[in-house]
């Protein structure tokens, strides 16, 4: 193996021979120049692993040489060393990119610590990631063996997808295998315990051995923040974000705002149709069904035809709860880039708004464009890489933008959460029924359905769950785990092109568990 190979540059290296004898016991190979001119030759001649530079040298100075080295090399690491603490100093060197700062006088223990942390430091996390993840896999394995409750699931998935954070960041690691075959697992214990306790939970909603519903949150955790607010209050509805997705978006986040976040379970099916409806609502899809006929509207299951009343659903929630606003509830869906960066520029002027909701259906539109985009599928092929197009998409989006012109307002607050997550849906289920079936992948209503009991929850009776009857016979199917239903005729065509695509609909811990932030500026 090649030692790693560093250049020293310093006009007073001769007094630094001891520092260069102890870095070459530790197995690095160190060259060294007196002046920057000599250095910026060496560097584009040669390949170096990385370079210590003194900032206070004769001739070319540290700041220039810098400057140099990194038109030639722009991505070899650079340690500046220097006598000087002027503050400016170490901001004119940070802002050229360097990858440490050392004061003088350094001690050899001091050089060796930045060169393992720059050289060796990706491998020396790595192996204690390694470590601490196989740990972590017996602790998650012997849980899923207990009676757990909600809040041990919770903690069980944002164990894991605080791995799968980890592991995107070390790809080096041969851990993915694990860690998705312990998902899997998990995903079946928690299918078992959902068709196990659901229909409980429906029917104890405030309930301290019940967690927390899609019904329940705009109440419990929006309109406190209404009563004497004294700045607007931002609800955004981000559809289809997941747990983890949402952890990518949060580090570009940190330094605007004060962050706090919970977890809470969505009701079924995880559908945009039926839990954004419940979400602002605040009522089961029955319910809404039952007292407010003229905003549930019974269709197909898309989009537009059944969420059309959303505003109208979130204002009877504010009656019904006697929330009384300064001025009119303000409602916005965004459903192309042009909306959102129209919105964007004119967020400011809501800054007198009490209270604002918010949809935004990117992530949504991804989750669903992928299953027909072969562009999508190259960019993510898996769960890491569909996280990776999350924080692209979110870096450079309207969303951001909103958020941060948020954070310039006095005494604003935001309140994000979505109506359901998704997951990779890796597995086929054959299903029968009726021609007049519906199409959904992870869920179905009709008559006649039947499917594998080991693949799917078959609800006889809507009412069980508190879902809308469509009909005498009419009875619903959820899909658990990764599975994902595929009718007889063209079986095979079908199982194969929704293969491997994020769907939402049924039992999942991506699709049900699912996240409530607060954000208030730091402003």
């Amino acid at each position: 193996m090649n030692k790693p190979k560093i250049l020293w540059v310093d006009d007073e290296i001769e007094m630094l021979k001891s520092h260069i004898i102890f870095l070459e016991e530790k197995g690095y190979n160190i060259e060294t120049v007196t002046n920057g001119e000599d250095a910026i030759h060496l560097v584009s001649k040669e390949n170096f692993s990385l370079i210590f530079l003194d900032e206070m040298m004769a001739g070319m100075g540290g700041l220039e040489t810098l400057a140099k080295i990194k038109e030639i090399k722009p991505n070899i690491p650079v340690v500046m060393v220097t006598k000087s603490e002027e503050e400016s100093l170490m901001h004119d060197a940070i802002g050229k990119k360097i990858s440490d700062y050392l004061i003088k006088p350094v001690v050899p223990s001091q050089m060796l610590m930045t060169c393992k942390r720059i050289l060796d430091g990706q491998k020396i996390s790595g192996e204690y990631v390694q470590s601490d993840y196989l740990k972590d896999f017996g602790q998650i394995s012997r849980l899923m063996m207990g009676d757990l409750n909600f809040e041990d699931w919770i903690d069980i998935y944002l164990k894991l997808i605080n791995w799968d954070l980890e592991l995107d960041d070390h790809p080096g690691i041969d851990l993915r295998e694990t860690i998705d075959a312990q998902r899997k697992e998990a995903n079946q214990v928690f299918s078992k315990f959902v068709e196990n306790n659901y229909k409980q939970w429906i029917n104890s909603v405030g309930d301290e051995n019940t967690p927390k519903l899609t019904t329940e949150i705009v109440n419990d955790y929006v309109f406190p923040h209404l009563e004497g607010a004294k700045g607007p209050v931002f609800f955004f509805v981000i559809d289809c974000l997941r747990a983890d997705q949402w952890l990518v978006m949060e580090k570009h986040l940190k330094d605007m705002f004060e962050i706090s976040k919970e977890y809470y379970f969505s009701i079924l099916p995880t559908a945009t149709p039926y839990a954004r409806n419940c979400l602002f609502a605040g009522l089961f899809p029955a319910d809404i069904q039952r007292h407010y006929p003229e905003l549930w509207v019974s269709g197909n299951d898309d989009e537009r035809s059944m969420n059309k009343h959303e505003k109208e659903l979130l204002q009877k929630l504010v009656e019904r709860k006697n929330i009384k606003l300064n001025n009119d509830l303000k409602y916005m869906k965004i459903i192309d880039p042009e909306v959102g960066r129209n919105f964007e520029q004119h967020i400011s002027s809501h800054k007198k708004t009490q209270f604002m909701a918010v949809v935004v259906n990117f992530l949504d539109m991804i989750a669903h464009g992928r299953s027909d985009s072969d562009i999508l599928k190259e960019i993510a092929p898996d769960e890491a890489a569909y996280r990776s197009l999350t924080n692209s998409w979110f870096m450079h989006s309207s969303l951001l933008g909103m958020f941060k012109e948020i954070s310039k307002m006095k005494n604003a607050k935001i309140i994000v959460t979505t109506d359901h997550g998704s997951i990779r849906s890796l597995r086929g289920s054959k299903v029968l029924g009726d021609k007049e079936a519906s199409s959904n992948l992870r869920f179905k209503y009709g008559r006649n359905l039947k499917a594998d009991d080991k693949h799917a929850i078959y609800v006889k009776d809507p009412m069980d769950f508190k879902l809308p009857r469509r009909g005498i016979t009419t009875s619903y199917i959820f899909a658990k785990e990764d599975y994902y239903f595929i009718y007889p005729t063209d079986y095979h065509k079908y199982l194969s092109h929704y293969k491997d695509s994020f769907q939402h609909g049924g039992i999942s811990m991506e699709e049900m568990i699912l996240p409530i932030i607060t954000m208030e500026s730091k402003a």
